[in-house]
């Protein structure tokens, strides 16, 4: 796409939309001088949308707005996992997509497209605290909780909110190259491009359990991070044979015993990095990892940053 063309956006407000997640798209893209993007808002009619947070939007335009796109918007919106969104709004989607058009969710906003079948087969990413009922709701998406966006070509998605202000420069970057992506950057007071991913702002990365048949384990297991833990020493405190326990405990939380305690340590030493002024070696010892090596590669395995990196972050202006 030549950069001297205008490209056409298109923000679907859908019920239920969430402010800062409408407002990002059109004001990164809004048609400026040094901005080849023309941006209209649109809903399923057009006029009164009722959206989320106490806010109403009034769009000039209807779902015929999304024939005209090159890139469509689709901000995240409340209860996205309760229904899916017109099956109007479902057809335009996939007719824009058909002509060509890049479909970008934002936040919640990929339970619509993923309600277009487009996602089918690809991965995708959400708010974190509905990657779960994303991945129930679509088995066939595979969801991926740990990215701040996922880009597949004419189908992307991104995290929660803030999130969008990544994926939108990273549509930048593409479009009109790194320059302007960093010029509108500035412009946003953003960071142009954010190491790691959205599993650093998860409170914490073991998951609340779907059953409790196993609370007392897990707690005992909370308790001794910094001792060594093996699947027969938790069985052996639950009573129950490894291979009943493995079977169960993955039923109760989504992971293995052992995934569950590495994601354990690794939320602890978020703690200590938080908390205290602890070296890496001293906290790898802390949470049973051994080796400052040991819990970078973790580190980076579940939560995309380093512990250096984690710290600066979460420790900054304090």
């Amino acid at each position: 796409m030549p950069a001297s063309r205008l490209r056409r956006v298109a923000v679907l407000v859908l019920e239920g939309a969430k402010p800062l997640d409408v407002g990002i798209p059109a004001q990164v893209f809004t048609t400026r001088a040094s901005m080849p993007y023309e941006v209209r808002l649109c809903g399923a009619a057009p006029g009164l949308v009722s959206g989320g947070d106490g806010l109403s939007y009034h769009v000039a335009h209807g779902l015929d707005t999304l024939g005209w796109a090159d890139i469509v918007f689709i901000p995240g919106y409340r209860f996205p996992d309760r229904e899916d969104p017109p099956p109007a709004v479902v057809e335009a989607l996939v007719a824009a997509h058909g002509r060509g058009a890049r479909l970008a969710a934002i936040s919640t906003g990929a339970f619509a497209l993923a309600a277009t079948g487009l996602l089918e087969g690809r991965r995708a990413t959400t708010h974190w605290h509905y990657t779960r009922a994303l991945a129930a709701k679509h088995p066939h998406v595979r969801v991926d909780e740990n990215v701040l966006f996922v880009d597949e070509g004419s189908v992307l998605t991104s995290a929660g909110a803030a999130s969008g202000i990544d994926l939108c420069l990273h549509i930048l970057r593409g479009d009109l190259g790194v320059a302007a992506s960093n010029h509108a950057a500035r412009r946003l007071v953003a960071a142009p491009y954010r190491s790691g991913g959205q599993a650093q702002y998860v409170p914490r990365s073991v998951p609340e359990p779907l059953g409790e048949r196993f609370a007392v384990t897990r707690e005992w297991a909370l308790s001794r991070l910094d001792e060594p833990l093996t699947l027969d020493l938790m069985a052996r405190q639950a009573a129950v044979s490894p291979r009943t326990f493995s079977r169960r405990f993955v039923e109760e939380t989504g992971y293995t015993p052992m995934q569950w305690v590495m994601r354990a340590r690794i939320d602890r030493a978020r703690e200590l990095l938080e908390r205290s002024e602890r070296g890496v070696e001293q906290i790898a010892a802390d949470v049973g990892l051994g080796t400052g090596a040991n819990l970078r590669m973790h580190f980076q395995r579940i939560l995309g940053t380093t512990p250096s990196e984690y710290r600066r972050t979460f420790t900054r202006g304090e």
